[in-house]
């Protein structure tokens, strides 16, 4: 007997077993054995595909879009396959077989998986960090009652259900809008690519009216719509306007008579799993087309020319909080133009984003610029019709020093000085009064300390909130960390800083003493019992902050178009604007005002608004005469003056100080290619750094032309630093946090590329971020690109 063939002896029953290979438990696919899988895996080095083998049982079940199980690294991954092929890089002897195929559920389609690789690559993650936000986990039971419907059959005849509901919201529209209507109706209709700037009329229930005619007029076309909104109680409005027009959401048992039924279905995070999974299938086979909900909904796997529309575009809530951080509006746009659908952005303030697009167009203030990227271009708005926004708007009276001077008011300087108390004690006597003030949180700010100008204190370099720094005799700004040594207020030339404490106490007790009598009610998320949701139509005062205002309740025996309308809104503290340190903070404030007033009854019943305070003339105008785009333009001026977005595209890297310094230099922004951004070649209007923030009370800046305007001043055709800052990042205030080696030493810095490197700037911070996880260098290293704020 040979060597090889000697065996080890044991006893009965105690033979070792012998071990299968590999290959004779799986027989290969005859056709396309090899599948690239995406792993659900976030590790920004591990975001490529990896391959397996199919076996040939799983064949016709292994189609791309499938879920999968599979081996990685000794542990079971689930991943979607997203592609087969005949070959593979890697060596046979490597090759893996895929361990289960799930049958049924999940299935990403050929075109969501497009949009999932072009939102990463816009952004700067991988498919793998798409993937985890936009297919919702899965639930057996859910997937079992879509095999006891299918094949689900529509409860059709939507067109004929949303035919005449849908005509007569048309002409309401046609004869409220301007002639941009009948081209997105037309665009509605196409299957070519088409954006639109949406400023829609003040009102409660306005905004989602209109949006839902466009859902409806998508539908009516064979088309699907996609809505994206800021928050819950939006999403609640927007479906009792969609089912005014005859559509129902989307609900299912999963029994066999009542199976999946209705038109509508509503994505949002806060869904239970097998809700959001149900309504997730329903939308992916093509039972419903029509999605609504709030940022979860961007992702929403529809399918073909579509609408996609987005409200609030510039709100807080529309960027993502995890990695990659995609932003709502830039996520919508690009899947529109992929599915050559129509983009609507619509929002009671215009952001400075959606300026820069028209003003790009044909004929804009900025025209022939390119302003195109993944996720920005070209496009056109649609404004109210001059007449009909007038009889729309409540009456807005701006109570600032000036106006109370000129009323000759002898409460100048007080909280509510006594015109606002008489104008409340009339509206009182018709319905509710909505005073509204500032969050409850307390922030500090700098300021002129000079009584008569007291505008906030900004970086001369560009234009940041400054702020004060432990240990530093030098106040420096909050965006570049420049230091503001000898700093002189560029409207009054003073040398004197002083802190302002940002905050509302006492609200109610003072107005109890002003309006005896009269019923208060508190509405804040601090409160005990948190925002209250709806109020009665009586005489009552409510003190809301921003995003808790009840709603007032619409009762059968009321009679009138004033219901569910305040009488009389308030804005208490508007001095509050003139301190607050964000990039968009004066857009922000305006979409607050403006909707707070758009609860207020229109002028035609008697509705008035009260702004009381100082605060920046471009807001109080834009506020009076309900046109954003006064406060838009004039934004966007100083930040192209300034080289701010929209300008240029940016990007917030942070984390441990040298492993950002070391990818700053890795991307070329620190002695390389991107040290310098050049400013967009075009006309030269500047913007003088001098009168970028006006006086609150004179309304004008220090420019020759007296508003703000110089030609001549910052134009054009220069060069910016790529790079601002790095600046500290301040510790949490945890007694935990600050133990914690990992907080310590964090900075975060600013880059800026011109549009044209949007795209190479995010491949190289993805990949700069890869070859630091995958070097197990020590510290954080994270970035974001067209955020919200630069702090």
């Amino acid at each position: 007997m040979s060597y090889e063939d000697a065996e080890q002896l044991a006893l009965d029953g105690l033979a070792p077993s012998r071990r299968r290979s590999r290959a004779s438990r799986h027989s290969k696919a005859e056709s396309k054995p090899i599948v690239r899988v995406v792993l659900d895996i976030q590790a920004a080095h591990l975001g490529q595909t990896f391959d397996y083998l199919i076996d040939e049982k799983d064949s016709a079940q292994a189609q791309p879009g499938a879920m999968v199980r599979v081996r990685f690294g000794g542990q079971r991954v689930n991943g979607i396959i997203w592609e087969r092929t005949d070959s593979s890089d890697v060596a046979a002897a490597s090759l893996r077989y895929v361990e289960r195929v799930f049958v049924g559920g999940v299935r990403v389609s050929e075109s969501l998986r497009r949009d999932i690789a072009a939102i990463a690559e816009a952004y700067g993650g991988t498919r793998a960090n798409i993937l985890r936000l936009a297919i919702p986990p899965r639930v057996a039971k859910v997937e079992k009652e879509q095999r006891l419907v299918a094949p689900f059959h529509r409860t059709g005849g939507i067109v004929q259900r949303l035919g005449q509901p849908a005509g007569s919201a048309f002409e309401r529209l046609a004869g409220s809008y301007d002639a941009g209507i009948r081209d997105l109706r037309s665009a509605l209709h196409g299957t070519a690519f088409a954006s639109f700037i949406v400023d829609p009329l003040p009102g409660m229930r306005r905004a989602a009216s209109a949006l839902a005619w466009m859902a409806a007029e998508s539908l009516m076309a064979g088309h699907a719509a996609v809505v994206v909104l800021p928050d819950a109680r939006e999403t609640d409005a927007m479906m009792r306007e969609l089912e005014a027009l005859g559509l129902r959401r989307f609900a299912g048992n999963g029994s066999q008579t009542g199976g999946w039924t209705g038109d509508v279905a509503v994505l949002t995070a806060a869904l239970p799993p097998a809700d959001r999974y149900r309504a997730w299938l329903a939308i992916a086979t093509g039972a419903v087309q029509c999605v609504i909900g709030t940022r979860a909904a961007m992702y929403a796997p529809v399918e073909g020319p579509a609408l996609f529309a987005v409200m609030d575009d510039a709100a807080y809530q529309q960027a993502d909080g995890m990695v990659p951080y995609a932003q709502a509006r830039g996520v919508m746009r690009l899947r529109a133009r992929l599915h050559g659908g129509v983009f609507v952005a619509l929002a009671n303030a215009r952001s400075p984003l959606s300026q820069w697009e028209i003003d790009c167009g044909k004929g804009g203030r900025y025209g022939g610029m390119d302003a195109s990227s993944a996720v920005s271009g070209p496009s056109r708005a649609i404004r109210p019709l001059p007449s009909v926004l007038k009889d729309a708007c409540p009456w807005v009276r701006w109570l600032n020093r000036d106006e109370l001077v000129r009323l000759a008011d002898p409460s100048i300087g007080a909280r509510v000085p006594h015109t606002a108390v008489n104008n409340i004690r009339q509206a009182l006597q018709s319905g509710p009064v909505l005073f509204s003030i500032p969050a409850d949180g307390v922030a500090e700010a700098l300021s002129c300390a000079n009584p008569k100008c007291l505008r906030q204190a900004r970086c001369a370099r560009c234009t940041g909130p400054l702020q004060r720094v432990r240990g530093s005799n030098a106040p420096r700004c909050r965006w570049c960390g420049f230091a503001a040594l000898n700093w002189t207020c560029p409207n009054c030339h003073g040398e004197r800083l002083r802190v302002v404490h940002v905050g509302a106490t006492g609200t109610a007790e003072e107005l109890r003493g002003l309006f005896r009598g009269v019923p208060v009610v508190l509405s804040s998320p601090s409160q005990p019992h948190g925002p209250i949701e709806t109020i009665d139509n009586r005489p009552v005062i409510v003190i809301a902050t921003p995003g808790a205002e009840p709603r007032v309740r619409v009762k059968s025996d009321d009679e009138g178009d004033a219901q569910g309308e305040y009488a009389s809104v308030a804005i208490l503290d508007a001095w509050n604007s003139l301190y607050k340190p964000g990039l968009d903070a004066r857009v922000d404030t305006l979409a607050t005002w403006m909707r707070v007033a758009s609860m207020c009854a229109p002028r035609t019943r008697g509705g008035q608004v009260l702004l009381i305070g100082e605060t920046y003339p471009a807001i109080a105008q834009s506020l009076m005469v309900w046109d954003s785009s006064i406060l838009a333009e004039r934004e966007l001026q100083e930040r192209c003056s300034t080289g701010m977005p929209p300008a240029v595209s940016v990007a917030c890297v942070w984390g441990r100080d040298d492993a950002v310094r070391t990818a700053l230099e890795h991307i070329g922004v620190i002695g390389g290619d991107m040290e310098l951004c050049p400013a967009p070649q075009g006309s030269r209007h500047g913007f003088d750094q001098g009168a970028i923030f006006m006086s609150p009370q004179s309304g004008t800046g220090n420019a020759g032309d007296g508003n703000g305007m110089d030609e001549t001043a910052v134009g054009f055709g220069e060069q910016w630093p790529g790079l601002l800052g790095p600046v500290p990042i301040a510790q949490p205030r945890t007694l935990n946090a600050r133990e914690l080696e990992a907080t310590a030493d964090r900075v975060k810095a600013v880059v800026r590329v011109p549009y044209a490197r949007r795209e190479e700037l995010a491949r190289r911070l993805k990949h700069e971020v890869a070859r630091h996880v995958a070097s197990r260098e020590f510290g954080e290293l994270r970035f974001q690109l067209d955020p919200k704020d630069l702090i």
